[in-house]
């Protein structure tokens, strides 16, 4: 549980699309619901997703593992619009938390694994940890945040 801030001008652009409510008009999703999209979308695991957005997300819901909940949580800080994001997820079986890395101008995977590991072909470690928010090893950009799984 905690406060985690992110990039508010960098990451997805999830705000302002259109769903096709009905055949005449397509309705604007509120933010909450595209939130709730997004991790539909991920199929990242979640019962009882709840999202409130006010100064910051309030997430709350039960996964299985701390991996999930840091997901969802990276989901959706990494959205552009959203500074900040509460955590009050509840995990039914706690394993060690990740840390999470701010990627900069310059970072690859294997940049950033040489300095958090020691090890530059560690990388794939860092992108499956990071599945499915990250679709390549290649597509990062600066300003997202990443979770880096202790060893």
């Amino acid at each position: 549980m905690g406060l985690f801030s992110f990039i508010k001008g960098a990451g997805s652009k999830l705000f302002g699309k259109k769903t096709q409510a009905t055949e005449a008009a397509p309705v604007e999703l509120s933010k909450e619901d595209a939130l709730k999209a997004e991790i539909s979308r991920l199929r990242i695991p979640v019962d009882g997703l709840s999202i409130d957005f006010a100064d910051h997300v309030i997430v709350t819901g039960t996964t299985d593992t701390n991996a999930d909940r840091e997901k969802i949580i990276l989901a959706v800080g990494n959205v552009d619009g959203v500074g900040s994001v509460a955590d009050y997820i509840s995990v039914t079986n706690p394993e060690p938390e990740s840390t999470f890395h701010e990627v900069k101008s310059g970072d690859t995977l294997s940049k950033i694994s040489k300095e958090v590991y020691g090890d530059a072909m560690k990388y794939n470690i860092i992108f499956e940890a990071n599945k499915p928010l990250l679709e390549h090893p290649d597509k990062i950009y600066p300003g997202q945040i990443l979770r880096i799984p202790v060893l």
